[in-house]
């Protein structure tokens, strides 16, 4: 449950966060120009509705269909929530972009597959760009006929449960949920899913609100991390906290107090009490902001707070933190609790679990529920193809349940698993796939992280050693589909040369077999500067960066073939392969040489022979 819960709130957040600068832009026009502002202007004015409107929605949408559908779900997302924007334009339908702009990349993702091997040759861009339309086209009459009104009551309950516990004056028992999510990270699925569209629409109607107050306050942080810098008994803890203090406060890292709670647990009940005192404030006062204060320093909290509640809002931020620290210095002093090391590796555990990230072998959850892998690289192209087809042949037999493929680092769909990168990418992938578990390698040929995982998946338990036996592998007879490698492209017995001179003779072989433009080049040397294109095994596949592929003119793969080898790293390269590709008619070709691969007899006459005609042969 708190997985799924986790997960939830990271696929919310994915889609919100990108583009909390929008929201924010929208709260420093509101904060600023409308008629209550700290200088009213009507026409800056004018900008604040449909920004709040149009544009928010339409940019959450967008985002929730390209981690589904890639950039056509992009686009069908952007059209499809527009119906339930015009459904009712006073209500602002965040809800219903968290829902459409999903929803469309998955329409999309769906045709993809079912036209997989069915598009007629020369028809794609027609059939591509028409079926976004129409199913952008049909997603928005839903929108607007359905999912926009269900949205709109949706959210019209929950605005008269948070008007119901205004009036009663019970919002702040909210705080007992909040604070503790906070720590065991799964306040997204609260914030995100609920309290930033109420907040919205009631910014929207009276210029502020208080339910963007509920979990940004910096003053329940505060005062526990005051309470461990003064009473604290243990002096590593205690030298520690002065730092945290500065970062909490003006760097508005809320996670910083975090290991001080589970230290002792007991001491949640400070934030609690403090956050507690802190809402009863600011509904008594009519509080609130006029946007998200993100992140939730008291520098981002005091400049979206409207100009008349600045003094309220800042009192309300010292009384949360005079309470937490009241009721938190007595529970310090008394405690013995863990070291702040143990907590601070606890937490880290907790926040990797909420991410979904393993770098070690063993740490795979529920193995029998992964269904999607993906491989990924920097332009989807070569190592992340190959790696995915090694690896699919490899499993295919014990889970065929399981799909492996692989894209590109930044596209990795938001139904992904498990992503495969090499480590240099790592931040990029969980920018791209926060939900993702995350496995970094070294290569993807061979690497112990990718036997481990054969291991886990296969029989659910983490390895006593890596992985030795490898499924038997049945190299295909089937001709490749598209012939992307002549002899005019293979070179053999090839002088040994630097790594950038090989990369610099397979580009320019491309370049002379009309494969790409001359540019192409100096992208493929500037992938390698990137992340090493060596495979491991002595196979290297350079290849241009992602930016480069509009100067590639048709797939085509040079191999040129280095007997003593060349120097990747600490690597020894002698079969370079260099990679051209439009679309997927290079993956046949690769996923041919991953099976070959797997002869070591046949790896080695590769790297030997001066037969040209055999060489193809093999290849094609």
């Amino acid at each position: 449950m708190k997985n799924n819960i986790q997960r939830f709130g990271k696929f919310l957040s994915a889609m919100v966060m990108p583009n909390i600068g929008a929201l924010i832009a929208f709260g420093f026009l509101a904060a600023l120009f409308i008629d209550t502002g700290w200088i009213p202007n009507k026409g800056f004015n004018s900008m604040v509705s449909p920004m709040l409107t149009y544009l928010i929605p339409i940019l959450i949408a967008s985002t929730g269909g390209r981690m589904i559908g890639g950039d056509r779900g992009r686009v069908a997302g952007a059209i499809a929530v527009i119906g339930a924007i015009m459904s009712n334009t006073e209500i602002t339908m965040l809800m219903a972009a968290m829902v459409m702009g999903p929803l469309a990349g998955f329409c999309v993702k769906k045709f993809d597959e079912a036209m997989d091997g069915h598009m007629p040759a020369g028809f794609e861009m027609l059939i591509n760009n028409f079926s976004v339309g129409i199913i952008g086209m049909v997603l928005a009459m839903l929108g607007y006929v359905a999912i926009g009104p269900f949205m709109s009551a949706i959210l019209m309950i929950l605005s008269a449960g948070v008007n119901f516990l205004v009036e009663h004056s019970v919002l702040p028992l909210v705080s007992v949920f909040v604070e503790p999510a906070k720590v065991l990270f799964l306040n997204n699925a609260l914030n995100h899913g609920i309290f930033t569209p109420i907040a919205t629409e009631q910014a929207a109607e009276a210029g502020k609100s208080i339910m963007y107050m509920l979990e940004t306050n910096p003053g329940p942080g505060l005062g526990v991390l005051l309470a461990y810098m003064f009473f604290c008994k243990d002096k590593v803890t205690k030298d520690s906290a002065p730092g945290a203090v500065i970062i909490h406060l003006l760097g508005g890292i809320h996670e910083i107090y975090f290991p001080y709670i589970l230290m002792n647990p007991v001491v949640i009940v400070a934030p609690i009490l403090g956050n507690m005192a802190a809402i009863l404030w600011y509904t008594i006062t009519d509080c609130g902001l006029v946007g998200p204060a993100s992140p939730g320093s008291i520098i981002a909290y005091l400049m979206v707070s409207p100009g008349s509640d600045l003094v309220k809002v800042l009192i309300g931020v010292v009384i949360a933190a005079g309470i937490s620290f009241v009721v938190a210095s007595p529970i310090v002093k008394m405690a013995g609790g863990r070291s702040l090391e143990e907590a601070q590796n606890e937490m880290a555990s907790m926040k990797q679990a909420a991410k979904g990230e393993t770098t070690v072998p063993g740490t795979i959850e529920r193995s029998e529920e992964v269904k999607k892998i993906i491989f990924a690289c920097d332009a989807g192209m070569g190592s992340s193809a190959m790696g995915a087809t090694k690896f699919r042949n490899r499993i295919k037999n014990d889970r065929p349940d399981i799909t492996v493929s692989n894209t590109s680092v930044d596209t990795i769909p938001a139904d992904c698993d498990i992503a495969v990168v090499q480590t240099t990418l790592a931040a990029r992938a969980k920018k791209a796939a926060p939900q993702a578990q995350l496995i970094t390698i070294g290569n993807f040929l061979a690497d112990p992280a990718l036997d481990a995982l054969y291991v886990q998946l296969t029989t659910g338990d983490a390895p006593a050693a890596p992985a030795g036996e490898n499924t038997d592998i049945v190299i295909p007879d089937t001709p490749i589909k598209k012939q992307v490698i002549v002899a005019d492209g293979i070179r053999l017995g090839q002088k040994p040369v630097t790594k950038e001179e090989a990369i610099q003779a397979a580009g320019e072989l491309l370049v002379k077999l009309g494969y790409v433009d001359e540019s192409y080049v100096e992208a493929m040397q500037e992938r390698e500067r990137l992340v090493s294109t060596y495979m491991g095994m002595g196979v290297a596949i350079p290849h241009g960066t992602t930016q480069a592929k509009g100067t590639v003119k048709k797939t085509g793969i040079v191999f040129l073939q280095y007997p003593e080898g060349v120097d990747f790293g600490a690597e020894k390269a002698q079969l370079v392969f260099g990679i051209a590709g439009i679309g997927d008619e290079h993956l046949d070709l690769l996923g041919k040489l991953c099976t070959l691969l797997e002869d070591p007899a046949l790896l080695e006459t590769l790297k030997t022979t001066d037969d040209v005609d055999w060489v193809l042969e093999q290849l094609s």
